[in-house]
C-alpha cells in the first residue's frame, strides 16, 4: 500500500481534489461544493471513490477566504469548518489548510514555460518578488519574495481593497455601485459577479435599458459582436483590472512579474491580450517606465494551486 496525500482547490463554486505522491498529482475530480452540505462530506464523497490500496494519511488544502485559526470561513460559500475536527475526521496525521491564493502563488515557481504567455512587459527578474492575482468566483491576491533559498508566500485579501476609479465614467460606474453595497471592492467589479455589476452599472450610466445577464452571457455577447455593451464591459474589466495589477506590481515591487490566473481570463484570452489592461497596468504617471520593465503573464495551467499543494511537505 502506498502513502499518498489529499489536496484540494476548495473555491466559491467548485472543489477540485487529487491525490498528491512524489510530486506527481493524480485522480483530479471536479465536485460543486453546492451539493454538499459540508467540506467532510466532499473529501468523503472523493476518498471513498479512490482505489482500495491507497492509504491516504496526510491532507493539504487551500481555501477561497482567510484562514487566520482553526475555524475557517469561505467567503463565497456556506461551508465552514474547524480544521481539527475535520483532520481527525479524515483520520490524517497531518491536515493543512492554506489561501487559495497563497497556494496558487506557490505553484507558480513550477510552472513550465508553456504554462504562461507574456503579456508585455520586460524580462523578469528569475528571483524577484512576484505578484499574483486572478479573477474567479471571487478575486484573489497573493505575493511571492524569494527568500533564504526557498520562495515565501504573503497572502492577504487585496481582493477586498477599495476600487479605485481611473477614468471619469469608472467614477460613475463605482458611485452606482456604492450606492447598492456602501464599500466597492476590487472583487465587486473584477470577478464573474463583478462583470454582472459593471454591465449593470455602466448601463445605468448611459442610460440604457439592459437585461440582467450572466458572466458567461456577457462574456460570449462580448466575443461575438452580438451586444456592443458587452463589449464595452469586457473592454472596461480588462482595464480595472491593469489598474489593480499596476498597483500590486508598485506595493510588491514585482520585478519577478505579475501572473493573472483565475477562471475568467481564459475564456477570452486573446481579447485580453489585445485589450487595454497593459497600457493600463503601466499607466502609472512618472513611474510610467518603472511599470513597463515589470512583465505581466497570462496563467494558462489549470490549476498551479495544487501544484503549490502537492509541494508543500
Amino acid at each position: 500500500m502506498s502513502a499518498v496525500k489529499l489536496i484540494a482547490d476548495i473555491g466559491g463554486t467548485n472543489a477540485r481534489f487529487a491525490i498528491a505522491r512524489d510530486g506527481r498529482v493524480t485522480d483530479l475530480t471536479v465536485l460543486p461544493t453546492g451539493h454538499y452540505p459540508t467540506l467532510h462530506d466532499a473529501a468523503r464523497a472523493f476518498l471513498d471513490n479512490l482505489p482500495a490500496d491507497l492509504r491516504v494519511t496526510r491532507g493539504a488544502i487551500d481555501v477561497a477566504g482567510p484562514v487566520t485559526g482553526d475555524r475557517v470561513h469561505l467567503t463565497n460559500s456556506g461551508w465552514s469548518f474547524s480544521i481539527a475536527e475535520t483532520r481527525a475526521a479524515l483520520g490524517f496525521e497531518d491536515f493543512k489548510v492554506l489561501n487559495d491564493f497563497a497556494a496558487a502563488a506557490l505553484g507558480i515557481p513550477l510552472l513550465g514555460a508553456s504554462d504562461y504567455r507574456a503579456i508585455g512587459g520586460g524580462t523578469r527578474e528569475a528571483q524577484g518578488p512576484v505578484g499574483v492575482i486572478g479573477p474567479g468566483t471571487g478575486l484573489g491576491v497573493a505575493g511571492l519574495t524569494f527568500t533564504a533559498g526557498r520562495w515565501v508566500v504573503l497572502p492577504g485579501e487585496g481582493g477586498h481593497a477599495t476600487m479605485p476609479a481611473a477614468t471619469r465614467e469608472e467614477a460613475a460606474i463605482l458611485d452606482r455601485l456604492r450606492e447598492r453595497f456602501g464599500h466597492v471592492s476590487a472583487e465587486r467589479v473584477l470577478s464573474g459577479h463583478g462583470l454582472q455589476n459593471l454591465h449593470q452599472a455602466l448601463a445605468a450610466v448611459r442610460g440604457i435599458a439592459a437585461p440582467a445577464l450572466s458572466d458567461h452571457d456577457i462574456t460570449q455577447a462580448a466575443l461575438t459582436g452580438a451586444d456592443p455593451l458587452c463589449a464595452d464591459v469586457l473592454d472596461l474589466f480588462a482595464e480595472m483590472l491593469g489598474t489593480v495589477a499596476g498597483n500590486l506590481a508598485m506595493t510588491f515591487g514585482a520585478s519577478g512579474g505579475v501572473f493573472l490566473i483565475g477562471g475568467i481570463l481564459p475564456r477570452f484570452a486573446a481579447r485580453f491580450a489585445a485589450s487595454g489592461f497593459r497600457a493600463r497596468f503601466e499607466s502609472k504617471g512618472r513611474f510610467t517606465s518603472y511599470m513597463q520593465a515589470i512583465p505581466t503573464f497570462l496563467v494558462t495551467h489549470d490549476n498551479p494551486a495544487l501544484l503549490g499543494l502537492a509541494a508543500l511537505d
